[in-house]
């Protein structure tokens, strides 16, 4: 087995590392990366069977880990490796997203190091695993639950993973410097996501935004 960790933590990485070499000698990592950019560019050129793929990533267009899935299974296709998201993130908005994004499984990271190898392994074969409370996020999304995929996936796929988080908060009436205080992000790039949000979704203003995140359950 031939895995890349994506994880912007060094210290997560070379612990994650350590017990897949422990548990399974004849597993080989053969790529790190810390970034959406670094990750994409190791991916179209490592083979590997598995990626161990963080959810919240700096670079790229600050799509984070699904930016990552979606990127490279574009590209690749048929080619691209499986992607397992190994998160310390249990929010249901984040394994939504990954899974759309082609991800085969969640886990947290609260894992033993046998239930990461038990799900590195299903996922390898093409089975789904999940940490036990996310596997009902997902039933929810892609079946009758909260999540309406036929009416939401054009519309929430046009936003980024933290232009996503922007909205949420923006909708819940947080005020710009809130937002950016909770995000640790500076107010001016609040203010350039807020406004991406409202042209992707073809909104005008904050109370337009705020109707069309509560009619989605999404305030």
């Amino acid at each position: 087995m031939r895995i890349v960790i994506v994880d912007d933590h060094a210290m997560v990485r070379t612990g994650v590392a350590a017990q897949l070499r422990s548990a399974r000698p004849n597993w080989q990592v053969v790529g790190e990366a810390a970034s959406v950019d670094e990750a994409i560019a190791i991916l179209q050129t490592t083979a590997c069977e598995v990626v161990l793929l963080d959810v919240h990533l700096p670079g790229g267009s600050g799509g984070g880990g699904v930016e990552v899935a979606r990127q490279v299974r574009a590209t690749l296709g048929d080619h691209a490796p499986r992607f397992l998201a190994l998160s310390v993130s249990d929010a249901a908005e984040d394994v939504v997203a990954v899974i759309r994004a082609g991800a085969r499984g969640y886990v947290t990271k609260a894992v033993s190091s046998d239930e990461l190898v038990e799900a590195i392994e299903r996922v390898a074969q093409g089975d789904a695993a999940f940490s036990p409370r996310l596997a009902g996020f997902v039933l929810d999304a892609f079946g009758t639950g909260q999540f309406d995929i036929a009416e939401r996936d054009e519309e929430l796929d046009r936003l980024t993973a933290r232009e996503q988080e922007v909205m949420r908060l923006i909708a819940r009436g947080y005020p710009y410097k809130e937002v950016a205080s909770e995000l640790f992000i500076s107010i001016k790039t609040v203010e350039t996501h807020v406004s991406a949000v409202l042209r992707k979704l073809q909104l005008s203003n904050r109370y337009e935004l705020s109707r069309w995140a509560a009619s989605r359950g999404l305030d």
